[in-house]
């Protein structure tokens, strides 16, 4: 199962590039805001008739949970606008692994600490040398 979530994520890599230009490409046309908007609009007519057919959890549970772990919409609309103005400027390669990089700062803060639920893991050296290793990535992509 473990090789299947690294292919499922790779997967998601790919589709994220390919929304980063596409979606950069539209902003051009109808701005960007609306790019965003008109992402988060698609994507939830089509989640939404997913959920309809196939959901099985309970949505109105949604009032009882903790109400800091509601903020990912937010974070979302952060992430994909800050890619759709980032593309255009610096490109697809540069945006993903910025992108991939304060991923991985931001992950291996939030693990050192045990933060929002996460299981605690220590920074260690060989997380520092992928760090450093993204950032020359970036250096090398640019």
């Amino acid at each position: 199962m473990r090789y299947i979530a690294y292919i499922f994520a790779l997967f998601a890599g790919v589709a994220l590039s390919f929304e980063g230009a596409i979606y950069a490409e539209l902003g051009k046309n109808i701005g960007k805001l609306e790019t965003s908007f008109y992402n988060f609009l698609m994507g939830s007519i089509i989640l939404g008739l997913l959920w309809i057919f196939f959901g099985k959890g309970k949505i109105s549970h949604v009032v009882e949970a903790p109400k800091w772990t509601l903020l990912g919409g937010a974070l979302g609309v952060v992430y994909l606008t800050a890619i759709v103005i980032s593309v255009p400027f610096v490109g697809v390669g540069i945006t993903m692994v910025a992108v991939i990089l304060g991923q991985l700062l931001m992950s291996m803060v939030i693990e050192h600490y045990g933060w929002l639920g996460s299981k605690k893991a220590k920074i260690n050296k060989e997380k520092i040398f992928a760090v450093i290793s993204m950032v020359i990535a970036l250096i090398l992509v640019n």
